[in-house]
């Protein structure tokens, strides 16, 4: 049996993106960065297809080691584990196999949430009261969520980090007071999962979604849904297809039945590329130590922020540090000007709304700190 290769110190990673050396990506939060092992296994991917035009059993067989993977990402079974498209397909999953006909037809969420969730929540048309808590700082303390979450709720849905400014909430109190009134909770974890460590036991989620775009260092058209009790769903999701069979190649159009795993949740073909694409990221952040890379993260941060200060920038950032994530927003009059000016000099950042999301990873080095201070020296 081979040893386990020890862990990649954070300048060892970097190595294995070699765009980063001349353009500094602070766009982690939207889009990871580029790896030569992401960029080789879809020249593999479609290289095969030269061998064989429909091989179905290796497509089949790379969604199984996605699903493998992600179980172990996050500390759970496969078996406890859907693979879907996006955020907004395992958010209407939930929302679908749950009854919300009785007085138990609340859902709470907060000015927090990503649209490709929230705006499913608030599109159903099943009686559900939707309440938000108020305000991007105020959502962050859970004693602002726990007076609306009493018997009436279903379900608690919270992220494990805002899109926003990369902040955290105090996730694991709203969790305890949710289960003590009976209430479910649902985690989007896509701003974290990669840099932030965690895992679903614990934090005592009932459904957490993440996916591959972003810090998990895949592309888009991948995301994984968690479900800690598959077999004791209320109702049968309203959307499905062949894969949320028992046996989808038994090819019965007219025998729907579901299995007692998170397959139950799962639609159609999967994305196939893109699960090649999630093989590859969760190979590469495997290639590190949690803790270790999150240490080096937490470090460039403040030294990120120590940076934008000394220029007079207004940021967004709590003084919490407990609060605070893998980024720093800076506020501005025209975001996405300065991210095109800044484009331009070959640095990635993410704006949104009123903020410069500049975001950090463990490929993420001191001198693209000084590289992006020195540009905004020049375009401001």
């Amino acid at each position: 049996m081979s040893a386990t290769p020890a862990p990649l110190a954070p300048a060892q990673f970097r190595t294995l993106f070699p765009a980063l050396d001349d353009a500094p990506h602070f766009a982690s939060c939207s889009q990871g960065a580029l790896s030569d092992h992401l960029a080789h296994t879809m020249q593999r991917m479609t290289a095969g297809l030269m061998d064989a035009q429909a091989p179905w059993g290796a497509w089949v067989a790379k969604v199984e080691e996605y699903r493998s993977l992600a179980g172990r990402f996050l500390g759970t079974s496969g078996e406890n584990v859907a693979v879907l498209s996006c955020a907004s397909e395992c958010a209407f999953q939930v929302v679908s196999s749950l009854d919300w006909s009785g007085e138990r037809n609340r859902l709470v969420t907060s000015d927090l949430e990503f649209p490709s969730v929230g705006n499913v929540w608030r599109a159903q048309r099943d009686g559900i009261d939707v309440v938000n808590v108020e305000g991007v700082e105020a959502a962050l303390h859970a004693d602002n969520w726990i007076p609306l979450i009493d018997e009436r709720t279903k379900l608690v849905s919270i992220p494990l980090v805002s899109y926003i400014n990369g902040t955290r909430p105090e996730i694991e109190r709203v969790v305890e007071h949710a289960h003590s009134v009976g209430a479910l909770v649902f985690v989007d974890a896509y701003q974290g999962a990669g840099v932030v460590p965690f895992s679903v036991d614990g934090l005592g989620c009932d459904y957490l979604v993440t996916g591959n775009l972003k810090y998990l260092l895949g592309l888009p058209g991948i995301a994984m849904l968690y479900v800690r009790d598959s077999g004791n769903v209320e109702r049968p999701a309203a959307l499905t297809g062949w894969f949320g069979r028992v046996n989808p190649f038994a090819f019965d159009p007219a025998g729907v039945d579901y299995p007692a795993n998170a397959r139950r949740f799962e639609l159609g073909t999967h994305p196939i590329p893109s699960a090649y694409a999630g093989v590859a990221g969760f190979e590469m952040v495997a290639k590190l130590d949690p803790a270790a890379a999150w240490e080096h993260i937490v470090g460039l941060r403040e030294y990120l922020a120590e940076q934008l200060r000394g220029l007079g920038l207004q940021l967004d950032y709590p003084e919490d540090a407990a609060h605070r994530g893998p980024q720093v927003a800076v506020i501005g009059e025209d975001p996405d000007d300065l991210a095109a000016r800044l484009a331009e000099r070959r640095i990635g950042t993410s704006p949104r709304g009123e903020r410069l999301r500049l975001s950090l990873h463990a490929y993420s080095a001191e001198r693209d700190i000084d590289a992006l201070v020195s540009a905004l020296r020049e375009v401001r």
